[in-house]
């Protein structure tokens, strides 16, 4: 779908080759994350999907003050470390205040910036600058094609390694929606586009631990419908026990089902690529 490729490790997003973006929604204790990463290394190389390793240090947008927001910078990054050091993923984690671009941009390949956050100019500034690659998520309250004025931030900031995530739009009565024709206009915009399935599915207003905080019977035919639409890459969180998870447990994909539900993804994305040769 994009124009520029973009380099994340040995992956080079924007490419014909459709890449994941996938681990736990937060950081829990160190043997969550490394079962989830030996399990994504095991998918990655029986499925030829290249894997950049998702979790937040710190979620700063829990709806209650007695939700787990994560272990923190100085112990997330540790762990995170570890994780790259363990399986050789490229990492991605999320920031939320200028002051974290710089030590997170020390272990992680990709700063994410969270989609309540993508209109926030200093944020944008200060992650632009580390050089890093910078995965802008679409806010739920843009239009998917005023995405260029969080994009010409980074830009004006002096770093155009640009990844754009689709993660639904508008939060009216604690629903997202998800319009193929965002993942159309954010590619007009000239860079990979990324379709965050799982938060995409969430129902907001409801605790995440409660199953009816996410419907993950739509999980399926959002996946398909945007790997049709010519994404680049599918951010898919996920965990080895979504129901104990401490975040997002009702949305997240246990990561032992991941590879059949890769499956019909990669041979839909290998139609479409086809389809676009033409």
């Amino acid at each position: 779908m994009s124009n520029k490729k973009i380099k994340v490790g040995n992956i080079s997003c924007g490419a014909d080759e459709l890449f994941l973006i996938s681990g736990p929604c937060v950081i829990e204790e160190e043997s969550i994350m490394m079962k989830t990463a030996e399990k994504l290394k095991e998918v990655s190389e029986r499925l030829h999907i290249p894997v950049i390793y998702k979790s937040s240090f710190l979620k700063d947008n829990r709806s209650s003050l007695k939700y787990y927001d994560g272990p923190g910078l100085d112990k997330g990054m540790k762990i995170l470390a570890k994780v790259k050091e363990q399986f050789g993923f490229s990492l991605l984690t999320d920031i939320h205040y200028p002051d974290q671009a710089a030590p997170v941009a020390e272990v992680c390949d990709v700063l994410q910036i969270p989609a309540y956050l993508c209109m926030q100019t200093t944020l944008m500034v200060a992650a632009a600058k580390t050089g890093r690659v910078i995965n802008i998520k679409h806010g739920q309250f843009l239009a998917p094609d005023n995405m260029k004025h969080p994009v010409g931030k980074c830009i004006d900031a002096g770093n155009d390694q640009i990844i754009l995530t689709e993660r639904g739009y508008t939060m009216g009565y604690n629903d997202l929606v998800v319009d193929p024709r965002s993942f159309y206009h954010m590619g007009k915009l000239g860079y990979p586009v990324v379709f965050d399935i799982t938060h995409s599915i969430r129902k907001y207003g409801i605790p995440s631990a409660d199953a009816k905080g996410g419907a993950r019977e739509f999980l399926p035919v959002l996946s398909r419908a945007g790997v049709a639409s010519g994404v680049d890459g599918i951010f898919i969180e996920t965990h080895p026990d979504p129901e104990k998870a401490l975040c997002d447990a009702a949305s997240q994909l246990s990561v032992y089902a991941l590879e059949e539900f890769l499956k019909p993804l990669l041979e839909l994305h290998a139609v479409e690529v086809r389809y676009r040769g033409k």
